[in-house]
């Protein structure tokens, strides 16, 4: 078992060239791309669900789309290092953004108009593997690449600008695009923004010119790797935990794209302005929260600031965000955006996984970190899939009360998290 450990921690020369010293400008074009590739991934998100209902299909159907969609993003977000090893970093992104407009273009150009639910299905489904093939093999790059007293700054330019572009200005170009062109022709323009984001990194990348193309090897490590991350999953049962409360943090800001928009525009008589500005809120007070709590939870400790800040506080926080619409949606509008900065802010209080997973694995941390993203990427799926199986029978109130559920749950799951006793940090 050690010595399987040992051989996938130290990586094949072959596999993985020395791809090191570089400086996170070196990757200026990159994460310029990234920005704008996440833009447009994001336009969609305050309007996609409303605008295919009236288009015809019904909140159900909605609902298993995105759960589709999710079910192939965490997919994709799991292999995608994987492939980095296997394929160069290069061919994975450019996979990735093959995976998105190609679909993306049957989506908008046979699958909407012909009304056809298995061709929704299928070119939206394909398209879940687009983003995390793209953004993750840029991180991956990253890792790799840049010299370890800058890979700090590295990875959080990354998370910058993917967190600035999904949701933040995404919406903000939403909200600005949709009076002028409309909803259709605003999908339009956000495909072409993905596209330039992608070309923009992609031809940019002479630096990686010398990584190697695939392997025997390669397969055979992949192969290793998936059968050692479950042993190690039995084996340290708290990377399990990990992932599980990881892919809970997201789940219900994926979940309510689908259903909260009807809420607002329905049953409170809001505009879809004020839902998409909500949704901005959001994702922008997370933003900020992020770099707010990251830094506090240094010193208050990582786990009871998963549990009290993150579980707990997005329980409360995901029951405001029904409660103070409902009652000063007429009266109040700052109160009703209150309530989405307090979600985004409480929602951030899960950033200390990102820490807390890779030092469950010392000897491996990739493939601690390969189930945070499995994690990740898995409540794209589960949040919509409540809302698929739950919401005519609990209505919006209920589905608020399975995600705060779900939230409480997360905390009590993260106290039975244990760092190998070596390793206990006062931080942990």
């Amino acid at each position: 078992m050690s010595e399987q450990i040992q051989h996938l921690s130290t990586p094949a020369p072959e596999l993985v060239p020395p791809l090191v010293g570089y400086r996170p400008q070196t990757f200026t074009a990159q994460y310029l791309g990234l920005l704008i590739f996440m833009i447009g991934d994001g336009v969609e998100i305050g309007y996609l669900s409303p605008f295919l209902v009236s288009a015809g299909q019904t909140e159900h159907f909605v609902a298993l789309m995105f759960t589709v969609y999710g079910l192939v993003a965490a997919i994709g977000a799991w292999f995608s290092g994987l492939l980095c090893d296997v394929f160069s970093s290069r061919t994975v992104m450019t996979a990735g953004l093959t995976l998105w407009v190609m679909p993306q273009i049957l989506f908008l150009s046979i699958a909407i108009p012909s009304h056809s639910d298995a061709l929704l299905l299928l070119t939206y489904g394909l398209r879940g593997a687009g983003y995390p093939l793209f953004a993750y093999g840029l991180l991956t790059l990253l890792v790799k690449s840049v010299e370890k007293k800058r890979l700090g700054l590295a990875v959080g330019l990354f998370w910058f600008c993917f967190t600035c572009g999904l949701p933040t200005l995404g919406s903000v170009v939403a909200e600005m695009l949709l009076p002028h062109y409309g909803q259709y022709v605003t999908l339009w323009i956000a495909l072409l923004a993905v596209a330039s984001g992608g070309v923009i990194a992609l031809s940019n990348m002479g630096h990686t010119r010398h990584q190697s193309a695939i392997t025997s090897a390669g397969w055979n490590d992949v192969r290793d790797t998936l059968g050692l991350t479950l042993v190690l999953v039995r084996k340290n049962p708290s990377l399990g935990l990990a992932c599980v409360v990881r892919a809970i943090n997201s789940s219900a800001a994926h979940g309510i794209i689908v259903f909260m928009p009807f809420y607002f525009t329905t049953t409170l008589g809001l505009t879809s302005g004020n839902w998409i500005r909500f949704l901005e809120i959001i994702f922008g007070s997370n933003i900020v929260f992020n770099l707010v709590i990251g830094f506090i939870s240094d010193f208050i400790s990582w786990r009871k600031t998963i549990i009290w800040f993150g579980g707990i506080g997005s329980a409360l926080t995901c029951v405001g965000m029904y409660w103070l619409p409902a009652l000063y949606a007429h009266t109040s509008l700052p109160l009703v955006y209150l309530s989405a900065a307090l979600f985004g802010m409480t929602l951030a209080g899960y950033v200390p996984l990102s820490a807390l997973t890779p030092s469950l694995l010392p000897e491996n941390q990739g493939i601690a970190m390969s189930l945070l993203n499995l994690g990740a990427g898995s409540s794209a799926w589960i949040g919509p899939f409540i809302v698929y199986l739950f919401k005519s029978s609990v209505g919006t109130i209920g589905i608020i009360y399975i995600y705060a559920g779900l939230f409480l749950l997360s905390a009590l799951l993260t106290a039975f998290i244990r760092l190998p006793q070596k390793l206990q940090p006062a931080t942990a």
